[in-house]
């Protein structure tokens, strides 16, 4: 249990220095879509030299979106799918054994005033959820009149990387459908999952 608390301590942390808490959405046309909520949030990213905290992840998609805006083809390996009727993105990234996956999609609030936006990491390892540092889910609230989207706790729901019982959790966007997929994954290989439910502005089991 030692060693899931002091990793919760430490992804709370890194994920609290890598947060801005005000992004400003930049898009042509009616209203912003996937690719621009993705950027939004990707390109403002920068390596904090003074903390000298790396976000690799983030980088790396960072890199590889430019790439894709560009029409250049991404290094080997890597991956990026964008699905603007559902409002998703992934970008992935294998080598060997590893895979890194992040996740990028947005929901209509029922006010009809609001989007919340979701940018989720999962790293894998021969199939097996493999956390690193970096990890989980973080949210953003997108106001349709001033462009902007503010960080958010997780609606309706309390964001966990581990349980009690020593399994870790992550945590899969929708690419169809609303609701996000809870999983909890054990030493044994067991693995159970929940479905976080979406009403219009929130997510409850």
């Amino acid at each position: 249990m030692k060693r899931i608390s002091l990793a919760i301590i430490f992804v709370c942390c890194t994920l609290a220095l890598s947060a801005q808490d005000v992004i400003r959405v930049n898009y042509q046309g009616a209203k912003p879509t996937i690719s621009d909520f993705a950027w939004a949030f990707l390109s403002i990213y920068v390596w904090d030299e003074e903390e000298d905290v790396l976000d690799e992840s983030r980088n790396a998609a960072k890199q590889a979106w430019i790439d894709y805006r560009k029409g250049i083809p991404l290094d080997e390996g890597e991956t990026i799918t964008v699905d603007q009727k559902n409002g998703y993105a992934v970008y992935e990234s294998k080598y060997e054994e590893d895979l890194v996956r992040i996740e990028m999609c947005y929901w209509n609030e029922s006010d009809q005033k609001h989007k919340l936006f979701a940018y989720n990491v999962r790293c894998y390892r021969n199939g097996k959820y493999s956390p690193g540092q970096f990890d989980g889910i973080t949210f953003y609230r997108y106001n349709n009149a001033t462009k902007k989207m503010t960080y958010c706790d997780a609606p309706g729901f309390e964001e966990v990387f581990g349980t009690e019982e020593g399994a870790w959790v992550s945590y899969d966007l929708p690419r169809t459908g609303k609701d996000i997929i809870y999983t909890e994954w054990y030493d044994n290989g067991k693995k159970k999952q929940k479905t976080l439910k979406w009403n219009g502005s929130r997510f409850s089991f």
